[in-house]
């Protein structure tokens, strides 16, 4: 059933890519729906340029015959669809990165002139935290950074691979897993998080999302990001 949600949310979001677009293209499990919508629609005609936010999704990718492009030949992307762990409502602010491609994700949602986010309905909540928020660390001295996390309030936990090593990101680094809680204010914390020496990245992404397709039980539900207040920024 959530794997039929996710795919409607993501056909729904593909359907706006347009001919000759530079497209930002996702990592996880719905974004990998929307690749395969997206992959159906360059079999039929449909001439865009993507910008995968991970290895797996540039390999799916050249599997599907979606042609790939690099920063160095596009300045901006004209689209990124790609889903998240969590959407606060209203806020459309985001905890994103358990699959592990938050900086990628970041870089390209930073760097976009549109990002819309794929989700079912349980991914939807009222205030972001219910799920840890994966922070990419460096690995020399990771033991530090982790104290260092844990000082701005979060229980943390070194991401592992299966044999007990410690997970390595595609661009070689380390996943802390930090759980806070309820986050009262996602932007203060993201900015407290980014100063700490040893942090590359977090998965909170504030600001940056324009638009969210959330499919239910009651069908697909487009929903748009509240008005910041002046002086507003994305991180």
């Amino acid at each position: 059933m959530l794997d039929e949600l996710k795919r409607q949310a993501a056909e729904r979001a593909v359907a706006e890519v347009k001919d000759g677009m530079v497209v930002g293209l996702g990592t996880g499990s719905t974004a990998a729906f929307a690749l395969e919508a997206l992959g159906e629609r360059v079999k039929a005609g449909l001439r865009v340029a993507g910008i995968p936010t991970s290895e797996a999704t540039a390999e799916r990718a050249k599997i599907l015959g979606i042609p790939l492009t690099r920063f160095a030949d596009h300045a901006a992307i004209d689209l990124t669809i790609d889903g998240a762990d969590e959407v606060e409502r209203g806020s459309l602010a985001l905890i994103k990165g358990h699959g592990g491609a938050l900086l990628r994700e970041k870089i390209v949602a930073a760097a976009s002139r549109r990002v819309v986010i794929v989700a079912d309905e349980t991914k939807l909540v009222d205030r972001l935290g219910a799920k840890y928020v994966p922070v990419e660390i460096v690995p020399f001295g990771w033991e530090t950074t982790c104290r260092r996390l844990e000082g701005v309030g979060a229980t943390v936990t070194l991401r592992r691979k299966a044999d007990g090593t410690a997970y390595v990101t595609d661009g070689g680094n380390h996943i802390a897993e930090c759980a806070f809680g309820p986050i009262a204010d996602p932007t203060d914390l993201a900015r407290r998080i980014k100063t700490l020496v040893g942090v590359i990245e977090s998965g909170l992404f504030v600001g940056l999302a324009d638009e969210a397709i959330v499919a239910g039980a009651g069908g697909v539900a487009v929903l748009q990001k509240a008005p910041q207040p002046a002086g507003g920024s994305s991180v």
